[in-house]
């Protein structure tokens, strides 16, 4: 007689099969690609709420005013002008130049896979956010007192979408040459506060919003996660089809 789990394993063996391929490490779309999709799916979610909250009023836009009222009530001018250089240091220019030097140094060690993604994430992420700047076309927080006006719009951060850009594929490089738990742990923490870092700067400053930071990060996001996945699956279909061409000699 057969058993009911054996009966169940057998009806679903082609669904069972799939989860396994899924969740495996090897192949093109295996574990890698699996991530990447629930990544950018997550951050796809996350952007597409904030973005019909801010186009319909909700009340995510009256946090919004809140806190850009708080933090200019609350101004102290120690912390602005900390706040001034944390955003200077991560403007269009400086990450620019980041990514340029880091550019350099992985064309100077030919390690092309790298370059790859830090040309297709950083340029095209940061296009893709002006593109959705002017999509949307908020104006800036409206602020009695504001530290410098600027006439560019304000949805989503362009600072923080930078900063997600250069310090995620920074991260991942760094994360997938070490071994030890603790040092990719202290790495992913890093980039994570140096980002939430830059996103108090332009809110604590009155250029932003909070939804706009979100925004930003979500964005960035799935951006950072398309260009790492579909770099890492074609390198790896590239690498496997120049083995296949290359001949065995014995």
């Amino acid at each position: 007689m057969k058993s009911p789990l054996k009966d169940l394993q057998q009806r679903y063996a082609r669904q069972r099969a799939f989860i396994r391929a899924r969740l495996s490490p090897h192949g093109y779309f295996g574990l890698q690609m699996t991530i990447g999709a629930l990544v950018l799916i997550a951050a796809s979610w996350l952007f597409g709420g904030v973005s019909e909250d801010v186009l319909t009023g909700d009340p995510l836009t009256v946090v919004d005013q809140f806190l850009a009222d708080w933090f200019q009530a609350h101004a102290v001018p120690t912390v602005t002008q900390l706040m001034l250089v944390v955003s200077t240091l991560h403007g269009v220019v400086a990450v620019s130049i980041y990514a340029l030097l880091f550019a350099l140094y992985l064309l100077w060690k030919r390690d092309w896979f790298w370059l790859v993604c830090l040309a297709t994430t950083v340029p095209g992420g940061m296009l893709l956010n002006v593109l959705m700047k002017h999509t949307f076309q908020r104006a800036r927080p409206n602020v009695s007192d504001p530290l410098f006006a600027l006439s560019t719009y304000s949805y989503p951060s362009g600072h923080v979408a930078g900063a997600v850009l250069f310090y995620g594929v920074l991260g991942a490089m760094l994360i997938t040459r070490i071994d030890v738990w603790r040092w990719r742990v202290l790495i992913a923490f890093t980039a994570i506060t140096l980002v939430l870092l830059v996103a108090l700067s332009r809110m604590v400053l009155g250029v932003h919003f909070l939804s706009d930071v979100i925004a930003a990060f979500a964005e960035a996001v799935a951006w950072l996660s398309i260009c790492l996945t579909a770099t890492h699956t074609w390198w790896k279909h590239r690498s496997e089809f120049r083995r296949e061409k290359t001949p065995n000699v014995s």
